[in-house]
């Protein structure tokens, strides 16, 4: 059937009222380059809508249009029958248009329940606890996880379902799902093609991408094909052949899915593997014959990823592999095996690098001549292995990220090859990769096996193992529970070996341990954790230095510690929010000693109370202000964090010394003995910044603005899909942080009692010091204000026992060193067991 034949059925199909979407003459370009060129489709109600089309045909750009992320060039969008001036992604929410994307939104430094409640609107939680609707979501999609555990545990199918439970809690009216099985199992694909045909049952019109034309046959009324940017051909699925199919998504025919097997009569033994068992494997044992591919199957998260890693070395595990007769240790591994891994976004492709940086940086050695890389042979030989593999990408120098997920993919193999390997290990090589790349993908494993290299493959795809394999391990358990070979490699028996295989019951001792001890796990894990240790290396500290010298552990000078700490601990409150966002605020130590300054024309014992009130305000108005303009610095002018905030350093520090260039000034002593009020051995002040903490800690946790803010610091390009918005959200942040300082300096204004523009640059680095020693990562979506608080309390008590001891300034700091160190080690090592 040819492309017109497929248009004319398509166009008598439906009446324009009964469109969901209409798409009409749709252009997009970019920098001049056409992506998509006069697009027109139509979506109906009720029905599932293929897309297919090679990888760089233009699908996700077309989606994105549809769910507003992208704006088109030219055309015109409809939604039923009402043309839309403009659609964004929030006209997309209100239409109830929802997508789930090849490469989920999912921030992995939040919680399970955390990624859902910050992705849906409110309404979705009004009238029901969260905990509640979050785990329907879940039962929904077939994930069983708990509701605490930290996104960056989760595998690449489990946060596939966990995009898809979001999309379907919305009951959208149309749903986007670009490539959602491609790392699924069976299983799984039968329960989201059933959850697809309820919500097609109750008239949700379905935009779905696949490259596997199996899938199209199963859940597709209609199918539209894409190439190089243009519509090329749209029917019913019942109206077209796969070799139609095939031919218009690659632009020729191919004769053959897969190459022919190995017909070698000879089986020499290439690499074998003998009684391998490891964290998750037991006693695994095979034989890779030379020219011979072999496949690992079996239901999803039975052992075979970590049999892949363990064989590329990454993982430790006991027993024998032998390559060509020689046996390999993990270090030998980790130099002679090639490992595609499944999840290329996180471990496949190094995203600050460029196309070709990628392709060869585990290869540098080959381009070199006489210890000196060779620019040209290195372009030399990426221009062939991306020819081979058809990557298309704008040029050799452009950034990773510029490319499809499945050129990544292909970049990724092209590593591989170049690197001359010993072995190749691919987990899923082909996931998310299209028609045609795939053909070419199975041809490289072909003849790279052929050339005597042993090719092990792991692949979730039944039919994929069929027709690329010559032997097939399935493994259930962490163990094979059958070996299939020749004629019996087929997907019938592929399937139900794993099946058969899955009845077996778990351990119920193992499912009684794991309960028991999933509550340490989750609290080691948590942005908590840090907490314990912290807490401990403080009490011990003071133990030690009270037995030295009795007075350490006075009333009097508890309150010392504790005022003092109080200053650095709200300055640090506000460092922490900025390293929340993956941003950090070098001018937080200048803007105190600045407000205090200010404060010093102002807060006198001569002046009147409206004057005092006055000298408050400006100091949070100047707070605001400065904050306000570093967050504008980096969002909206293009400044890193640093530059941002280093320019505020010394703008700020500069303009201290322009209002007092000496000392002067003295803070009202009445607004002294205020501030510094004293309860017990505690101040006022300090139970009033713990106060704030544990405020600060629960909105942190419980409320959408603390989710948005670790989102942000978390991933933002997620953060984005989400519909938040990432700009007000760092400029709230850095106003907070801003704020948080002003409190400080209200302390520290009480204690050095006067305008001194000298005093207030060393909280900079204290109070990263304070945030860092509390557990908050330095790369933003993880942290506590807990911890945050403690570490300012424990620096602080540092400072004073060095006093008590009698000892050099210098040992102040090595002690501050030695503290950090034993407890990210103590830190690190609980974290390590629980994960164990």
């Amino acid at each position: 059937m040819s492309a017109v034949e497929m248009n004319a059925i398509e166009t008598g199909g439906s009446a324009y009222d009964d469109v969901t979407i209409h798409l009409a003459g749709i252009f997009k370009y970019f920098s001049g380059v056409p992506a998509l060129r006069d697009v027109s489709v139509e979506f109906l109600p009720g029905e599932v809508h293929a897309i297919l089309g090679e990888n760089g045909a233009g699908k996700s750009t077309l989606m994105n249009i549809i769910a507003g992320t992208l704006q088109p060039s030219e055309g015109e969008i409809s939604f039923q029958g009402k043309r839309i001036q403009q659609m964004t992604p929030e006209v997309a929410a209100s239409l109830g248009i929802a997508i789930c994307f090849q490469h989920p939104a999912i921030l992995e430094d939040l919680s399970v329940q955390e990624n859902l409640c910050v992705a849906l609107p409110p309404s979705v939680f009004s009238d029901r606890p969260a905990q509640d609707v979050v785990q329907e979501m879940l039962d929904e999609v077939g994930l069983e996880l708990p509701l605490r555990m930290r996104a960056d545990r989760m595998t690449v199918a489990q946060k596939h379902l966990l995009e898809i439970g979001k999309a379907l809690a919305l009951k959208p009216k149309v749903l986007i799902l670009d490539e959602p099985t491609a790392s699924l199992d069976q299983e799984a694909t039968d329960m989201l093609f059933g959850r697809i045909r309820n919500a097609v049952a109750a008239g949700t019109s379905v935009i779905y991408i696949t490259h596997r034309l199996a899938e199209l046959r199963q859940i597709a009324d209609r199918v539209t094909v894409l190439r190089d940017g243009r519509v090329r051909g749209a029917a019913r699925v019942s109206d077209v052949s796969d070799a139609d199919l095939v031919g218009l998504i690659v632009g020729r025919t191919l004769e053959s899915a897969f190459p022919p097997k190995s017909t070698r009569m000879v089986e020499e033994t290439c690499l074998s593997v003998g009684g391998l068992s490891g964290k998750g494997l037991r006693n695994i044992s095979f034989d890779v014959p030379r020219g011979q591919i072999v496949g690992v199957a079996g239901v999803a998260g039975n052992g075979q990823t970590g049999l892949m890693r363990t064989l590329a070395g990454l993982q430790p595990a006991q027993g024998e592999i032998t390559l060509r007769g020689r046996p390999l240790n993990q270090q030998a591994l980790v130099r002679e095996a090639a490992f595609m891994p499944s999840d290329r976004h996180r471990e496949g492709v190094a995203s600050g690098l460029t196309v070709r940086e990628n392709a060869t940086f585990s290869a540098l050695e080959k381009f070199a001549v006489g210890g000196v890389m060779s620019r040209s042979r290195e372009h030399e030989k990426v221009q062939s292995i991306f020819g081979e593999l058809a990557v298309k990408a704008p040029s050799m120098d452009a950034p990773i990220l510029s490319l499809s997920g499945g050129n990544q993919q292909k970049v990724v193999m092209s590593r591989a090859l170049l690197s001359e390997p010993g072995l190749v290990i691919a987990d899923e090589p082909t996931q998310g990769v299209d028609v045609g790349a795939r053909f070419e993908i199975y041809r490289i494993l072909r003849d790279v096996s052929e050339a005597g290299t042993p090719v092990i493959v792991n692949s979730s795809d039944a039919v994929e193992l069929e027709g690329l394999c010559d032997k097939v391990v399935v493994m259930s358990r962490g163990q094979v529970v059958e070996t299939l070979t020749g004629d019996d490699v087929t997907e019938e028996r592929i399937v139900a070996a794993a099946l058969k295989a899955e009845t077996h019951d778990v351990d119920s001792g193992e499912k009684a341990d794991a309960a028991q001890s999933k509550g340490l796990r989750h609290f080691l894990q948590s942005d908590n954790a840090p907490v314990v240790p912290l807490a401990l290396v403080t009490l011990l500290l003071g133990l030690y230095v009270n037995g030295q010298n009795d007075n350490f552990l006075s009333v009097s000078n508890i309150y010392n510690i504790f005022l003092l700490a109080t200053a650095l601990g709200f300055i640090a409150l506000g460092q922490t929010i900025a390293l929340l966002m993956g941003g950090i605020d070098l001018s937080v130590g200048p803007l105190a000693g600045f407000l205090v300054v200010v404060a010093s024309f102002f807060v006198n014992d001569d002046v009147s109370t409206p004057m005092i009130l006055t000298g408050f305000v400006l100091m949070f108005a100047g707070a605001f202000i400065t904050g306000a303009v570093n967050g504008i610095l980096i969002r909206y002018a293009n400044f890193t964090p640093i530059a941002a905030t280093l320019a505020m350093y010394i703008a700020i520090q500069g303009l201290s010394f322009l209002l007092r260039d000496n000392p002067d000034g003295y803070i009202s002593s009445t607004v002294t003995d205020w501030v510094n009020w004293q309860w017990g051995p505690f101040p006022v002040a300090f139970l009033v910044l713990v106060a704030v903490t544990l405020g600060g800690e629960y909105v942190l946790r419980r409320t959408r603005a603390g989710w948005r803010l670790r989102a942000v610091g978390s991933n933002e390009e997620s953060a984005r899909r989400m519909g938040i918005r990432i700009d007000m959200t760092y400029i709230a942040g850095y106003i907070a942080c801003s704020l948080l300082t002003a409190l400080g300096a209200i302390m520290l204004m009480t204690q050095i009692g006067v305008g001194d523009p000298r005093q207030g640059i060393s909280y900079t680095l204290s109070s990263i010091t304070a945030v860092v020693l509390g557990g908050t990562s330095l790369t933003g979506g993880r942290g506590t204000f807990i911890g945050t608080v403690l570490g300012a309390i424990l620096l602080t008590e540092i400072l004073s026992a060095v006093t008590f001891l009698s000892l050099t300034q210098t040992y102040q700091y090595l002690f501050q060193g030695i503290l950090i160190v034993v407890a990210a080690l103590i830190y690190a090592g609980a974290r390590r067991r629980a994960t164990a």
